[in-house]
């Protein structure tokens, strides 16, 4: 009996749809309280999201490139092990499932509970109640935002299991409601509310004593968060349809769309309420809308926050399993990961794995912990990646892309560079944890080296 296969079923609206929503995440949520603090300037914290969009777009042309050419699913999987061989490919793919995936899903869902907590005290991170059962190296966190989160990740994990089709359609519905908040939020906050432009001139006492050169590498670890997810559309590239056309337009155009709209919210932030009122605040936004409008709205819009902040679980949940299952496929992942559900034409195994996985972080870790771990292995494998679009545009039959050939290999350089110099300067425990996941994952493969014949024997 053959195995099932996947279908190209995504448009350029739902690959676009995708990208916005696995980007609007967490991270321009949370991060620029610390920018404040980190930058003390107005125009540097502005500044910083302009350099991090500039980034994050030449790694959107550089992908679409290799989407094109690699018209699978996998993403930086497909892509490293093309270029640096299987190795490579089996411990990218092994970080993703931890910290490509699994982790961020985790924070989002932590961070819906973080939200939701203006209406629900006990869902704070900072509640007492709640138990904590030590294991001697971690400690497991039984509380209200633990069990919400997990439930949240587990229905969602279950929607995920009824195929593509389903889930793109919700997907395109939550990621409306998102846009429509933030744009809301951003026409009423500049007509309406009670902010000041004054703002913009005053600076604020840095909270790092770190020389702000080395401090704005640092920084964007946490921009470059933000933007995470400008490469959805690759993982999924098996599913979509007419992908030559397709993957640069949903790329190039999500990127661009959510690059403005961070930029917006980011002056909308400082407009309502100066650096010094902001440093350290994690609830950003709604610290914004609350100086905007007062407290009522404060609480709307973390009620909001909290429903969009759903699109990025989905969005990641759907993705996540299309890489194992590339993987499997080809006889690098585990063969059981490789199973299409013969009804759904879903990849269940992999998509009941990751939801397992990131139930076991959420009790496990916390927020800052998560993406703290997160940030170092985006950079690295992402720059891998990129890296790799020198060895391919050798081959004679290498489809390159107009775009990057204009500003080729200036566009591929800057990035892998700017990548290279913020990895050097935030060396940190995270990225410690990175590189263990990393080592793992390279021992695994020389002790166990699925095949496809093993892939082929789970049919």
């Amino acid at each position: 009996m053959s195995q099932p296969g996947l279908v190209r079923q995504l448009g350029t609206l739902s690959a676009t749809a995708l990208v916005v929503s696995n980007m609007i995440g967490v991270g321009i949520f949370t991060t620029s309280g610390f920018l404040a603090g980190d930058l003390g300037q107005p125009s540097l914290v502005i500044g910083i999201w302009f350099v991090g969009a500039a980034l994050a777009l030449a790694g959107a042309l550089c992908y679409s490139e290799l989407g094109v050419n690699f018209p699978r699913s996998g993403g930086e999987y497909v892509y490293l092990s093309e270029a640096w061989g299987p190795a490579w490919g089996f411990i990218d793919g092994w970080v993703s499932f931890f910290a490509g995936f699994s982790a961020p899903i985790a924070a989002a869902a932590l961070a819906i509970s973080a939200y939701l907590a203006y209406f629900f005290p006990s869902l704070s991170a900072d509640s007492t109640a709640g138990t904590v059962l030590p294991l001697g190296f971690a400690e497991i966190r039984l509380s209200g935002a633990t069990f919400l989160a997990s439930a949240i990740v587990l229905a969602f994990t279950a929607v995920n299991l009824f195929g593509v089709s389903q889930v793109a359609r919700l997907q395109n519905a939550l990621t409306v409601t998102k846009l429509v908040v933030i744009g809301l939020l951003l026409l009423l906050g500049f007509a309406m509310g009670s902010g000041d432009w004054a703002h913009f001139s005053q600076a604020t006492e840095r909270t790092s004593s770190t020389p702000l050169a080395t401090q704005f590498a640092t920084s964007l670890i946490f921009v470059f968060y933000g933007y995470s997810g400008w490469n959805a559309a690759v993982y999924v590239a098996e599913e979509i349809r007419d992908p030559e056309q397709t993957l640069p337009k949903a790329l190039v155009m999500g990127t661009l769309l959510v690059a403005a709209l961070y930029v917006a919210l980011n002056v909308l932030y400082i407009y309502a309420a100066p650096l010094g009122d902001m440093k350290g605040v994690v609830a950003v936004g709604a610290k914004a809308a609350t100086s905007l409008f007062g407290d009522r709205v404060g609480g709307l819009f973390s009620g909001a926050m909290a429903v969009g902040l759903l699109a990025t679980v989905n969005a990641m949940c759907m993705i996540g399993p299309r890489v194992y299952y590339a993987m499997a496929r080809n006889g690098a992942f585990f063969p059981a990961a490789a199973r299409v559900h013969p009804r759904w034409n879903s990849p269940w195994v992999a998509v009941v794995a990751q939801g397992v996985c990131c139930t076991i972080l959420i009790l496990t870790g916390t927020f800052q912990s998560l993406a703290s771990y997160i940030g170092f292995t985006l950079f690295l494998f992402s720059a891998l990646s990129v890296l790799a679009l020198f060895k391919f545009r050798r081959r004679p039959d290498w489809k390159r892309s107009r775009w990057v050939s204009i500003g080729y290999p200036i566009i591929p350089l800057a990035y892998v560079s700017m990548n290279a110099w913020v990895v050097y300067f935030s060396w940190n425990r995270a990225a410690l944890w990175s590189l263990l996941t990393i080592v793992a994952g390279a021992l695994i493969y020389q002790f166990y080296k699925p095949t496809k014949r093993e892939v082929e024997s789970q049919k």
